[in-house]
Parts: structure tokens; sequence; C-alpha cells
């Protein structure tokens, strides 16, 4: 983020504040260059969504259906459905062209409440309970190798996991291209084993290792309840189907390349999702699974031997690449929201030498680091899923409502409206059948934070008391000076 941008996002904001219309009419108007093509579009999809997910939720999803079949059937079908909702979003992206992610959308539908839960949410529970799963991730491949034969202890997991994220906070706070340099990489790294694995797994099909595919559906386990865990388990591996609408205005001819690139690249996805899985039990039995600490690194010892470091090696450089990408987007979404005034102003600073969001980033690293303490990554992917997941039902809700009550609106994209009645029903589902079927405090009380937004809006947006500023202000100076931050308006020539 270089100087001029800076200035030239403060014009934007002017231009916002003017009354300037939600809408672009002729998105090729823009300054910004349309660099991304059908090609980048879909490797954007691809590389966004494949990172720690696939070699931590093959196990959690076996343990919700119980056998090999209903576990492949979860996985493809939660492939179409993230195919369905991108579409949705495509829709959405290319009617409403601000920044924000469901923001906008929320805001236009249904007004400023929704639209400030879903900031409040975003900020303090979704992307940093996110950022922390993937980091635990990275620190179960990276401790299992030195725990052969049993499970690496709970604390040395979260302290290694806790020191990736300080890592990964560091380095996107010191620099934009340093952050962008190690995420070229390590994105490399990820489709290197995922490649091992799935022409590993095609091998062994080859050579008749098959016999755990036999009675696949005998002693699943089909209630309502276990299906929509398994669900969670699945999209949160599929979680980032949502962020190509994010550069519609980078892409070369938007109307036509991001629906193709969404069509295209989530099913691209759900084809090397589904190899892996079934590359997986060629060579362990369900119970095997379950037993696995880590999935991929017990693939990696009973296929590449003596190679097998190469696998933990691998997902390790995964998972920390998800990290790191995970913690650049949604440090900037902490930076949008104290320009904004929805979090402290501090949040919205950038850092004089570095030009970064450096207060934001930290921030963002500072409650991941709480979600680590007390949470294992069962527990956390059910609580963002939950979560995630009323936003994005709500969000596809909006795109059905705006089909009624703004008309007025030109949509480059226009879908069947069959679609996001069908992800509309499908959320309600995800998000009702573990509270009814199998109730736990967890849920209740992600539903109480969600609504305790509700108090931060009346006193601090809607009334915007005096006195929460008295107590900032001398805060913010401190900061600023320890930081070496200034607002964005106030940098110069």
């Amino acid at each position: 983020m270089g100087e001029k941008s800076l200035r030239k996002r403060r014009g934007e904001d002017k231009g916002r504040e003017d009354g300037r219309s939600i809408q672009s009419l002729e998105p090729q108007t823009t300054n910004l260059q349309k660099q991304v093509g059908l090609i980048s579009g879909i490797c954007m999809i691809v590389g966004t969504i494949i990172g720690s997910g696939i070699f931590v939720s093959p196990k959690s999803v076996l343990s919700n259906v119980g056998a090999v079949g209903p576990c492949l059937t979860i996985w493809a079908a939660c492939g179409i459905l993230a195919t369905l909702g991108a579409l949705c979003f495509a829709e959405l992206g290319t009617m409403i062209t601000k920044s924000g992610g469901e923001y906008p959308y929320l805001m236009e539908a249904f007004g400023p409440i929704p639209a400030f839960l879903f900031s409040w949410t975003s900020l303090l529970v979704t992307k940093p309970s996110s950022f922390a799963i993937i980091c635990l991730s990275f620190a179960e491949y990276a401790s299992a190798p030195f725990y052969p034969g049993c499970n690496p202890p709970q604390v040395v997991i979260k302290c290694l996991a806790a020191a990736a994220i300080v890592v990964i906070t560091i380095v996107n706070s010191l620099s934009v291209k340093l952050g962008s340099y190690l995420q070229n990489f390590l994105t490399a790294a990820k489709m290197i084993i995922v490649t091992i694995i799935i022409v590993s797994g095609i091998v062994l099909l080859a050579q008749g290792k098959t016999e755990n595919f036999k009675d696949s559906f005998e002693d699943s386990k089909t209630s309502v309840s276990s299906i929509s865990l398994a669900f969670y388990n699945g999209l949160w591996a599929y979680d980032g189907w949502n962020q190509l609408n994010y550069i519609t205005e980078e892409l070369k001819n938007p109307y036509r390349n991001l629906p193709l690139s969404i069509i295209i690249g989530i099913p691209l996805v759900t084809v090397c999702y589904v190899l892996i899985n079934i590359s997986y039990f060629t060579v362990m039995t369900s119970t095997e699974l379950l037993q696995s600490q880590a999935v991929a690194v017990t693939f990696g010892d009973r296929v590449l031997y003596p190679a097998s470091w190469i696998v933990p090696l691998f997902v390790a450089f995964s998972t920390i690449g998800s990290a790191n990408g995970t913690c650049f987007t949604a440090g900037r979404l902490v930076y949008v929201a104290g320009r904004e005034g929805h979090m402290l102003k501090v949040l919205s600073y950038i850092s004089v030498k570095r030009l970064t969001p450096a207060p934001a980033i930290i921030f963002y690293g500072a409650i991941a680091i709480i979600y680590i303490i007390p949470g294992d990554i069962n527990t956390l992917i059910n609580y963002f899923s939950f979560a995630v997941w009323i936003f994005y039902g709500l969000t596809i809700l909006a795109l059905i409502v705006m089909r009624f009550t703004r008309q007025e609106l030109q949509r480059p994209i226009r879908i069947p409206i069959i679609i996001p009645v069908i992800v509309t029903l499908v959320s309600i589902l995800l998000v009702l059948a573990p509270i009814i079927t199998a109730p736990e405090l967890a849920y209740l009380y992600c539903v109480l934070f969600i609504l305790s937004g509700l108090i931060v809006y009346v006193l601090f947006v809607h009334f915007k008391f005096n006195w929460p500023q008295k107590i900032s202000k001398p805060i913010t100076m401190h900061l600023q000076m320890l930081l070496e931050v200034v607002p964005a308006e106030e940098v110069t020539e």
C-alpha cells in the first residue's frame, strides 16, 4: 500500500460520502487495471479455498457420518453448495460494487443494524477464529513428526500455534511485499502436496487397493444433527468460495469471467477434495483414519516412506500460507471497520514507515491468540461455521429481497431465483439443525455475542456518546506514538 494508493482511497471515500450511487453502471471506467483473466480467476478461487481444511476436516466429517460412502457424498455436496452460494455472491457483487464483503449487501437490503452485526461478528468471532483454526492445524502437522505413535501435547500445539500467529502478524505488519512474496511461495507448496496425495491415491487404486470402499454405507449415521455437523466441517474446507466478487473491478470482462471462474474453479476444488479423501481411504480404514492425529502424515508414512517427511513439511507450508492469506485480508477488514467508526479509530491508522495497517493486523492477531487458549479445532470449527452461516444465509436472503425491493438496480449477472432460495433454505437448516437436535451452550453463547452487538450499536454508533471518546483519545495518542502510525488522510507528499 503506497502513498498514492492511500491518497486515491481517500478520494474514493470522499466520493462515497458525497452520495455517489452504490451501483457502478459502467465498471469499465474504474481506475483499477483489468489484469485478472479467466485463468487467473480460476487459480485465485482454487488457491484461496485449498488451505488447511482438507488436511483437518476429513477426520471430523467421517466421525459425524460414520462411514466412507456418506463421507464422500458430504464432500461432493459441500462443493455443490459452495458453487451455488458463490453464484449468488456473483450477482450481488456485480449489482452492488462497494467493498466490504457482505456488509454493503446487508445494508442495502435490511438497513444498518444487520450490517453492523455482521461487521461486529466478523471482526470478533469469525475472522479471528478462522485464523486460530488454521494456526492450530499448522501446529498439529508441524509437531506430529516429533511425537511418533502418540498425540502431541496440547500445550505444545497451542504454543506453536500462538508463535505462528505472532510471526505472521509481524510479517504482515512490516511489509505488504514480504507478505505477498511469502504467500506466492506457500501457494506453490500447497499445490505440490495436493498433487502428491492425489497422484499417489490414483496409483494405489490402479493397483487394486479398494477393500476399504466395500459396503461403504454400512454403519453410517444419518441424523439431521450429525449431517449438519459434517457439513460444518466440510464447508470449513471450502471457505473462501465468496472471495472472487471482491475483485470484480479488476476482472477482464467480469460479466462473463466471474460466473465462468466460479463454475469451473469450485467444481475443480470439489474434484480435488473428493480425490484426496479417496486417497486417504485407499491406505486407511475408517477406524484408522479416526485414530490418526494428522491424517496426511499417516498417509505419507504408509505411502511415501522413507520420504514421508515431505508430507508434514508441505502441509505445514500449506496451512501457514492459508493463515498468512487470512491475516492479509482480514487485517484490511479491521482497518476499514476502524475507518468507518465501527471499531476504535486507531485501527484505521497506517504505519508511517511501512505503509501497512499495522494496528489492525496486531489487533486481529491478538484476538486470534485468545481463541487458541481454550478451544480445540473441532469446537472452533463448529463455532465458526454456525456464526458464518447465519450471515451467509442472511446475505443470500438479501439477494431474494432485493429482487422485489430494489428492482431498479441493474443486474449484469442474473441467476435463476431458485438458486438463492435453495441456498437460503440450506443455510436455515445448517443453523437450526444442531441447535434443535443436539443443543450445546456454545451455540447459545454465539447467538448472545452476536446480539450483544446491538448494545454496542445503540451506545456507540446510534447515540454516539462522548464519554467513550474521552477514554479512547489518550489511548489512541499513546498507541500512535508507540506504533508510529497516522490516519491515512494525513499522509502527504
